[in-house]
């Protein structure tokens, strides 16, 4: 039965070790401005994390290169359209433009007329063409009454706000966001697995837990915040490491629960910088940060929440067997092997 156990695991960590696992989603900002009958859109992508293909076509744009410019500038007429009191806005003027300043990015500003000032303006997007199915935007749309955040995806495409009402404080979308980002990190998964192989008691699954969530919210809280900045083509492979460093521990059977605590809350600093990624990256300010970084940080947990709720009883399960060390011993291996590939991989190819 334990044999049957082992090779479970290894099976399901295998199927974590593909290259694009530890984040599917990208994410670009959207800024929609309304001035009488005159809407502004302007959206910021981080290249590093479109699709080759799509990032390579917005270098090329921002660099002058007309007929890729001439392609971008079509994709965005198809991609997004906006409808004021239900009718449709007249397209109008493209500018791509780049920039330098943290991580490369391209700004794509798209000028468009309506028939009539708004008082319901609807943003429908949907870039999967050109993006890939898991791309969404953050739209952040300004009235008289504030702004608001809005999350257009996989989910919803839609976004509609009455300009006669209080703008909604887009908060639940950022939870949702937060939730997503967790569930579809794969390398702070593994990582929490790494930590709970061969947990035998609900209070040293808690304490570990704990010490975790403290650690990456302190991190994501400084660099959302923009007091700390670490790039990306550091923390990633640090992360990965992390991966390796818990499980060949795990291996080695040395330490006891207090270097447990420590290794998870260092780690979990480094971790906090990989989360804050789907935030710094849309250069937000003021309230909507805050808001921002509320609903995120909350996020994050409850998606945690929902993967330790899931895996808990099969760990506990498996650490009561007669076998468990040798079923501990064989997934940390797994895991170790794939921290090993993604550090590698990150290390060499990004």
């Amino acid at each position: 039965m334990s044999l049957r156990w082992s090779g479970i695991w290894i099976l399901w960590l295998a199927l974590l070790a593909s290259p694009g696992a530890a984040h599917v989603t990208a994410t670009g900002l959207a800024v929609l401005s309304v001035d009488g009958n005159t809407v502004s859109y302007r959206l910021t992508l981080v290249l590093a994390e479109l699709p080759s293909e799509a990032a390579q076509l917005l270098t090329r744009a921002a660099n002058g290169g007309r007929g890729e410019a001439e392609r971008v500038s079509e994709a965005l007429r198809q991609h997004v359209t906006i409808l004021v009191e239900g009718e449709h806005c007249r397209p109008g003027r493209v500018v791509i433009r780049g920039t330098d300043v943290g991580e490369p990015k391209a700004i794509l500003e798209y000028g468009l007329q309506c028939q009539r000032a708004p008082g319901a303006l609807d943003l429908e997007e949907d870039w999967t063409d050109l993006l890939g199915p898991h791309y969404r935007t953050i739209a952040t749309i300004a009235t008289r009454h504030g702004s608001g955040e809005y999350v257009l995806g996989e989910q919803s495409r839609r976004a509609s706000v009455y300009f006669g009402a209080p703008a909604p404080s887009g908060i639940i979308g950022f939870v949702r966001l937060g939730v997503e980002h967790i569930l579809t990190g794969y390398d702070h998964l593994l990582f929490l697995l790494a930590l709970l192989i061969g947990a035998s008691s609900f209070w040293r699954v808690l304490g570990i837990v704990t010490t975790f969530t403290l650690a990456h919210s302190i991190t994501l809280s400084l660099a959302a915040l923009g007091l700390v900045h670490a790039p990306s083509s550091v923390v990633e492979p640090l992360i990965a490491a992390s991966i390796v460093w818990v499980a060949v521990g795990n291996l080695l059977g040395q330490g006891g629960p207090w270097d447990r605590v420590a290794v998870t809350f260092v780690f979990g600093l480094v971790h906090g910088l990989g989360f804050a990624d789907a935030l710094t990256s849309l250069a937000l300010a003021g309230w909507p940060l805050v808001r921002a970084l509320v609903g995120f940080n909350l996020g994050v947990e409850l998606g945690q929440a929902v993967a330790i709720a899931v895996a808990l009883p099969a760990l506990l399960y498996v650490g009561s067997l007669a076998r468990a060390p040798l079923m501990a011993r064989s997934a940390s291996a797994a895991v170790a092997a794939i921290g090993a590939y993604w550090f590698v991989a990150r290390v060499l190819f990004r």
